[in-house]
């Protein structure tokens, strides 16, 4: 399941997972970008829903429909991000509350209605869209959510991981797009690898 899919990072991930043969839950808030992402995916077995990540309800509802659909996921991708320029006193209150709530509480909410599952069945894989290896004055509000997404990983470590449910991120530190240094597909062979990765082995953060 992936949570967030969108043209980069989001669609090469549910490639690079559908290529071995497994079935696709794509979650979007804009109806045309989950439905091009199902398109580009082609015969693969996929179920495109839409969801704002910031309206609990919804997510939820979309994270059961998938789950009606194939069953608890054995991967589940949290790709949403509101990505934007900001330094610190340039955003309300209420600005830095909406960024918070894409960057940070929609992978709250998705980790909490699919995790408990995930860790009944003794297996699995949590995996976060991280970012900002260091913060930028220039990207505070995306810097704070970054920061929160690596302590999310932790406590989603420390309440899962026993149970087998492995919680790692994947920290993209600059710009994606084809044929540079962060090239998705290349990124997406980064989430193929922790979803490997035997418990002895579980790290909970890739750096590229």
């Amino acid at each position: 399941m992936v949570v967030g899919v969108g043209p980069g990072i989001g669609l090469a991930v549910a490639r690079r997972f559908v290529r071995e043969g497994m079935s696709a839950g794509l979650v979007a808030r804009s109806e045309a970008t989950v439905k091009a992402a199902a398109e580009q995916l082609g015969s693969a077995d996929v179920l495109p829903v839409t969801a704002d990540v910031t309206d609990e309800v919804g997510l939820r509802s979309a994270l059961d429909r998938v789950v009606e659909a194939f069953g608890v996921p054995e991967v589940v991708v949290y790709n949403a991000a509101l990505i934007q320029a900001d330094r610190v006193g340039d955003l309300t209150a209420e600005q830095h509350r909406e960024a918070w709530a894409v960057n940070v509480v929609g992978a709250i909410t998705t980790a909490a209605h699919l995790a408990p599952a995930m860790a009944e069945r003794g297996s699995g894989s949590f995996l976060i869209t991280g970012g900002m290896p260091l913060s930028k004055p220039d990207y505070a509000s995306l810097s704070l959510g970054k920061a929160g997404i690596r302590t999310l990983v932790a406590l989603l470590h420390q309440q899962y991981g026993a149970a087998g449910v492995h919680a790692a991120s994947v920290t993209v530190s600059g710009g994606v797009g084809p044929g540079t240094g962060w090239d998705p597909d290349e990124i997406a062979q980064h989430y193929w690898r922790l979803h490997q990765q035997a418990p002895a082995d579980w790290i909970d953060e890739i750096v590229i």
